[in-house]
């Protein structure tokens, strides 16, 4: 079907195409990113030079979306196409090549970003932490690469070569908003790392997909997540009985779930094992409430480190 869609959508690109002499251009850069967190940041960086959108609808979840005609368009028509990553967003490669790209600048965002790779054979990835069962996207890369804030701090600097190179006339602007966002993430990075130096348990119990394994690996928290890196996939009944059984023994009092996932299955385990349920942002998208208030993802980084010190039981410093 996305092979259908993706035929269709080239058609109409054509006829875009050949009129677009006749519309009127807009003199800022249209800029067209895929998840929230490449949208943030391009928006930081692009301050009133750019017009700035994501692909995807508020709340929808990433793993299972596929771009309709309206959204190969929409990226046809930028100067600035921003994706995550091949593994993320799959399906990148195929519009990419079916569109006009002579005034279409990509970025692969994730570029040169330090991988987990995750073992869907042996249920551990290659670095020696232990995923617990967690199941391996095509090639065994986990795509959640901006929740390590070194990865972070280089999908700006990705972004900000694509600004430049799509702009260089506001160049020096891009690049003055792009020190101030590292700077603010660096602050960040420092916030995790003292807020997360004392707890009384730094064993990370995820009742959801494989979303936190770079933050884990950054912070060296032993993360447990019920199932692999695909949102999409549904656990055995077995392995939420061994995911009961890993609470249990944890002698912990939380377990996390993500937000804008079904609860569902995080709430089923927390009453079988007896603990509360505490909530943490992948920040692959946002809400609409969280997008009407405007939040940003530093913000939601905060909020997750104070969940994180509540369930992890840190010295708050």
């Amino acid at each position: 079907m996305f092979i259908v869609l993706t035929i269709a959508a080239i058609a109409v690109v054509g006829l875009v195409g050949c009129s677009r002499e006749v519309q009127k251009p807009s003199s800022k850069l249209q800029v067209v990113t895929t998840l929230f967190p490449l949208y943030d940041f391009a928006r930081t960086i692009a301050g009133d030079r750019a017009e700035v959108t994501m692909l995807l609808p508020p709340g929808m979840e990433p793993h299972s979306f596929e771009p309709k005609p309206n959204d190969v368009i929409r990226i046809s028509k930028a100067g600035l196409f921003i994706y995550t990553n091949p593994y993320m967003e799959p399906w990148a490669a195929t519009i990419i090549k079916s569109i006009d790209r002579q005034q279409l600048r990509v970025v692969d965002a994730g570029q040169g970003a330090s991988y987990l790779n995750v073992s869907a054979a042996d249920g551990h990835d290659h670095e020696g932490h232990d995923n617990h069962g967690a199941e391996g996207p095509a090639g065994g890369m986990d795509p959640h690469i901006w929740l390590d804030f070194a990865n972070a701090a280089l999908i700006v600097k990705n972004i900000l070569a694509g600004f430049v190179a799509a702009d260089p006339v506001n160049a020096r602007l891009y690049r003055n908003n792009a020190t101030i966002l590292n700077t603010r993430l660096a602050d960040l990075d420092q916030q995790y790392r003292d807020g997360l130096s004392s707890c009384a348990t730094r064993v990370f119990l995820h009742g959801g997909h494989y979303t936190f394994g770079y933050l884990a690996r950054r912070y060296g928290l032993e993360y447990r997540s019920l199932s692999g890196v695909s949102s999409e996939s549904e656990p055995s009944a077995s392995r939420m009985a061994a995911m009961v059984r890993q609470i249990r023994s944890s002698g912990g009092r939380y377990l996390f779930a993500e937000e804008l996932l079904s609860p569902r299955l995080s709430n089923t385990l927390a009453d079988e094992a007896g603990v509360a349920v505490l909530m943490l942002h992948g920040a692959h998208n946002l809400g609409r409430d969280d997008v009407l208030r405007g939040v940003g993802f530093i913000g939601l980084m905060e909020q997750n480190l104070k969940n994180l010190q509540k369930g992890l039981a840190c010295q708050v410093k």
